[in-house]
């Protein structure tokens, strides 16, 4: 049996270094906070419930948005650390877990608030709520600008895509995204709802657009919760990869017959091989045969006679 030789190798796998999207989401935190500031003030200065309620809604926002950060400041500072086996990759996917939880907890909130609003109606100050609204709309607006995450096609395509690399995978940034994407989903559902209310007098349009927005921020939270539970359980890695793997290395009298590929981090993998052959060679002759994949940063080869499979 012939296996790797043991060598002496960070696992950091660019970890240690600051990803695009730390300083994006601290820009993010910082206009967070200053507006939530601003409005709990300005609520408790002029006796706006509308303002104060607002404000502490940022609140939420602002401790969700600061979990994210501390993840990537975490991540990079612990890179190096010898009690991750693989590094710190993961702790980007369990921010982006609880992102979503607490995105899921926010989806309940809002329809715990509007199935109340639409049992006890209460009392609009339609053109007070309508610039709470447009500020939040701006804020959001922005915030979703600066953070810039570029969507999945569909559910699956993180796993089932070979090739994809890089800020797909940043499962804390899209946390934070969806987080912004929520709250800038939130104004405007809101602001239609007043303009209906104001004009038209539809004043339970509110109360179901909240319902609304909750339904779209609960299915954004189960597609964040299922892609960032796979990583964290160790599910196999692309499909495509795999078979691509399979074609680079059997032939005739070589067959794989252990294969397991995990995602360590966002967009990198892990890769341990058993190959079975009767002219077995060093595990580098098989590694330099593996495909030129960027993602795959670590693996682990084990070669075997047959009669040991």
């Amino acid at each position: 049996m012939k296996t790797d030789p043991i060598s002496s190798h960070t696992h950091t796998f660019g970890q240690d270094r600051k990803r695009p999207g730390e300083i994006r989401t601290l820009i993010v935190v910082i206009l967070t906070a200053v507006t939530m500031a601003v409005e709990i003030a300005a609520g408790l200065t002029y006796g706006s419930m509308a303002l104060l309620a607002d404000g502490l809604h940022m609140a939420s926002h602002a401790l969700a948005l600061s979990i994210s950060m501390f993840a990537y400041v975490y991540a990079r500072r612990h890179a190096r650390d010898e009690r991750f086996s693989f590094g710190t990759g993961k702790v980007n996917s369990l921010a982006g877990f609880t992102g979503a939880i607490l995105l899921a907890l926010f989806a309940l909130v809002m329809v715990w608030e509007s199935v109340e609003r639409l049992i006890f109606p209460v009392t609009i100050q339609f053109n007070q709520a309508l610039i709470v609204a447009v500020l939040g709309l701006i804020v959001n607006g922005v915030s979703v600008f600066i953070l810039g995450h570029e969507e999945e096609h569909d559910q699956h395509h993180d796993h089932d895509h070979a090739h994809s690399h890089g800020h797909k995978h940043d499962h804390n940034l899209r946390a934070a995204y969806f987080h912004v994407l929520a709250d800038a989903l939130t104004s405007v559902l809101a602001i239609a709802a007043l303009l209906a209310g104001k004009y038209f007098g539809l004043f339970w349009l509110d109360p179901v657009m909240g319902v609304v927005g909750a339904i779209l921020v609960s299915r954004w939270s189960l597609g964040l919760l299922v892609t960032t539970a796979r990583v964290l359980l160790d599910h196999q890695g692309p499909q495509q990869l795999r078979e691509e793997i399979r074609n680079a290395i059997e032939t005739e009298n070589i067959q794989i017959t252990d294969l397991h590929l995990w995602q360590i981090g966002p967009g990198i993998y892990s890769l341990a091989l058993t190959i079975t052959t009767t002219n077995p060679h060093p595990p580098d002759h098989y590694r330099h045969q593996l495909p030129k994949h960027p993602g795959l940063v670590h693996t682990t080869i084990e070669v075997t006679p047959p009669n040991n499979c």
